[in-house]
């Protein structure tokens, strides 16, 4: 079965004015809803032809399975987010705790993510990854859309690497709940 994609052309946008209302939550309150609310960790890396790039991200969302779609969001002051936006693929790396180290890397402002060489490469492709985690999703950016304060991007997975996936024992996802790093193990389960 052939599934048609529509390729990242048309942007839709939702800006601050569409959101206008008589009443509405304040960003502080927002904010801190969501502070109590657990979100897996994730690395997304990309190079549009200027550079590699990567951020860490806790907005990654399964959208489908056939065909196979996930979607993130990127601050529009993200350093990333540019190069985010020019790039046709990107490689998202699902992080468990023994990548806490790669998950601090990506979320640190002013630093260069990737002068050390030694933790890093390209995949044949050419999209830049991250030794050492064994779970990740190359992928073609099939569409956009620009909201107030960035960009959610949808991504259509393209070749994984399910090394050791996180499901494997001894391996516990990383999670980022009230600006704290959690592993994910059994002994956290109901």
């Amino acid at each position: 079965m052939t599934h048609a994609i529509r390729q990242p052309q048309a942007h839709a946008s939702v800006t601050e004015a569409d959101f206008r209302a008589s009443e509405q939550a304040t960003p502080d309150e927002f904010k801190q809803v969501f502070r109590n609310h657990p979100g897996g960790v994730a690395l997304i890396t990309a190079d549009d032809g200027d550079g590699p790039v990567a951020l860490t991200a806790t907005s990654v969302f399964s959208i489908s399975v056939d065909p196979p779609l996930l979607g993130f969001s990127a601050s529009a002051i993200s350093s990333s987010t540019p190069t985010l936006l020019r790039a046709d693929t990107i490689v998202v790396h699902f992080l468990t705790h023994e990548n806490l180290d790669v998950a601090k890397l990506g979320a640190t402002s002013g630093i260069d993510r990737f002068a050390d060489t030694s933790i890093w490469d390209r995949l044949e492709t050419g999209e830049p990854y991250f030794h050492g985690v064994k779970t990740w999703v190359r992928g073609e950016i099939v569409s956009r859309l620009e909201t107030a304060g960035g960009t959610v991007h949808v991504v259509r997975g393209l070749s994984t690497s399910l090394e050791d996936a996180p499901a494997h024992d001894g391996l516990a996802p990383l999670a980022y709940v009230n600006r704290t790093w959690h592993a994910l193990t059994g002994n956290s389960s109901l």
